[in-house]
């Protein structure tokens, strides 16, 4: 299997956040899910794909080349922020006017069907646009130039219901073409729990994980059960636990082993990627 992005050996420090050997690669053909609670470096990592942060150590390569050696490469990368780094002042005409220069193969046509699919005027202004869309806009702009990886931080941000249940959609036809590729960071795992073909869980500035979302869910699972069943030797065997009056859920990774200790006297339940990423990010707080 190819690999569009591979990660490795990831390592950055900032003042009061440390990137630690971050190991990944995001597959051909595939929508890759990036998640993780804020400020675990989702979109830090992003912005070094795109060459805008360099690693302390480690390399990045998009498509086998070094985005910082060989900079055109990014001409294949479709690049959607959660940041606006459009000019204000401009209409969407202008600033398409601009940008399009940059791309080989961009398409008018195509960007024109997205303005009217996204319900986007070109005579707006950048600055009379909501934040939603802000994000339809930088949204046409990657999928206009048939980018073979998209690389999209937080694209459902300040969306409505109605249009990131459209997003997805329209991110699942892309990739019916087997040469296209997706990164998607989010917090809105339930978005993942849509359309992801694999997931990185990034903790903390290190990879939890790094696998498909089938054998996520087929390795992961939530017991819920009664608080008399927890001891200090029973917490260990938790990846997270939340108690309440009446009971306790907790997160185990080992759904074999957890059949064989709580068949008889818990639940056991699929979590979903927000459990996961929930029950992870509060037990790794409480050790």
């Amino acid at each position: 299997m190819s690999s569009v992005i591979e990660i490795q050996g990831i390592s950055k420090t900032f003042d009061r956040f440390s990137m630690k050997d971050v190991h990944f690669e995001v597959n051909k053909g595939y929508i890759t899910g990036l998640i993780g609670p804020n400020g675990a470096g989702k979109s830090t990592l992003i912005k070094m794909m795109m060459d805008m942060v360099r690693p302390d150590n480690g390399s990045i390569r998009l498509f086998g080349s070094s985005p910082a050696a060989e900079p055109l490469i990014k001409e294949r990368v479709g690049y959607v922020s959660d940041e606006n780094f459009y000019y204000e002042h401009l209409t969407i005409s202008r600033m398409k006017s601009i940008v399009r220069p940059f791309y080989k193969h961009w398409d008018d046509a195509a960007f024109r069907r997205y303005l009217d699919l996204f319900e986007l005027s070109p005579k707006a202004k950048i600055k009379n646009l909501s934040k939603g869309m802000k994000m339809k806009f930088s949204l046409a702009v990657a999928l206009s130039h048939h980018a073979d990886l998209l690389i999209m931080d937080e694209p459902t941000a300040g969306l409505d219901p109605v249009f990131r249940r459209e997003l997805l959609e329209l991110l699942s036809e892309q990739i019916l073409d087997e040469n296209k590729s997706i990164l998607f960071s989010t917090h809105i795992t339930n978005d993942l729990d849509r359309i992801a073909d694999y997931i990185v869980f990034l903790n903390r500035g290190e990879v939890v994980f790094s696998e498909s979302k089938d054998e996520v869910f087929e390795r992961y699972v939530m017991v819920k059960g009664g608080r008399e069943l927890l001891d200090k030797d029973i917490r260990k065997f938790f990846v997270g636990v939340r108690e309440g009056a009446h009971g306790f859920e907790a997160l185990s990774k080992d759904r074999g082993e957890a059949k064989r200790a709580f068949k008889d006297v818990a639940l056991l339940e699929t979590p979903t990627l927000e459990d996961i990423m929930y029950f992870t990010a509060k037990g790794g707080k409480s050790a």
